[in-house]
């Protein structure tokens, strides 16, 4: 479930260092692609010479896709691959998280952006105020099958929630679903992508790899979406 595993990604973040500590310098901003190459051979090399086995932590089986592939970067040190942890990284005071996609194939690294971690975690607190004195969520309008805004007034915001986009300038919504999970809505981000690709999409195939094939950074927190009629929809297929 993604709430709880917005709380075991915290928990992870405080284990492995501060909050952004007090050398977060600029640099350690940008997702270099100098770093996410260093990175990404290091794991090629690991997993060469550890018969496939990846240097990342465990994580339970319903960790959303994107967030449970996380890099234990001392794996990488203790076997000499690597001499220092990216500055990019949260571990060295950068913004991001490094993690893995297309595990079961050719893996690949990628970042989450931890500042959109951060904007969720304050709409998550207020939510669980909410639960806590109301007992169900404030759902809202439906979205699609499942999915709802929220009743923003409710959690004593001025406006819907959203987060900024870590693709663009872009406002994305949160929205949740019927057992109360966050969700942030990247479809806009989707679309604008899939106006300018020729590359065919099956109708049930996930599209968020759009994101992935085109950017480093993750769709964190995000439910699959499908094609209907050219344009990105939350599946039919999604279930808690």
């Amino acid at each position: 479930m993604i709430h709880k595993n917005i709380l075991l990604f915290i928990i992870l973040l405080l284990l492995t260092g501060c909050m952004y500590p007090s050398e977060n310098l600029s640099q350690n901003q940008i997702s270099n692609d100098a770093q996410l190459e260093m990175v990404q051979q290091a794991i090629n090399q690991y997993a060469a010479q550890n018969e496939g086995r990846l240097p990342i932590y465990t994580k339970e089986n319903d960790t959303p896709i994107y967030q449970k592939y996380m890099i234990d970067f001392n794996m990488l040190k203790q076997n000499n691959l690597i001499q220092s942890i990216p500055g990019t990284a949260f571990e060295s005071g950068g913004i991001y998280k490094y993690v893995l996609i297309n595990v079961e194939t050719e893996p690949v690294v990628k970042v989450i952006d931890l500042r959109v971690t951060d904007q969720l975690r304050d709409i998550q607190q207020r939510l669980d105020i909410y639960i806590s004195e109301n007992e169900y969520p404030p759902f809202g309008k439906k979205v699609a099958d499942g999915v709802y805004s929220l009743k923003y007034e409710e959690l004593n915001l001025d406006a819907a929630p959203f987060v900024k986009s870590p693709y663009s300038t872009n406002n994305l919504p949160v929205l949740i679903d019927t057992n109360g999970e966050l969700l942030i809505d990247y479809r806009m981000e989707i679309y604008k992508l899939l106006e300018n690709t020729d590359k065919p999409y099956q109708a049930e195939e996930d599209v968020r790899k759009i994101l992935t094939d085109n950017y480093p950074i993750v769709p964190a927190y995000s439910i699959p979406y499908t094609l209907k009629d050219g344009e990105p929809v939350f599946s039919s297929d999604y279930k808690k």
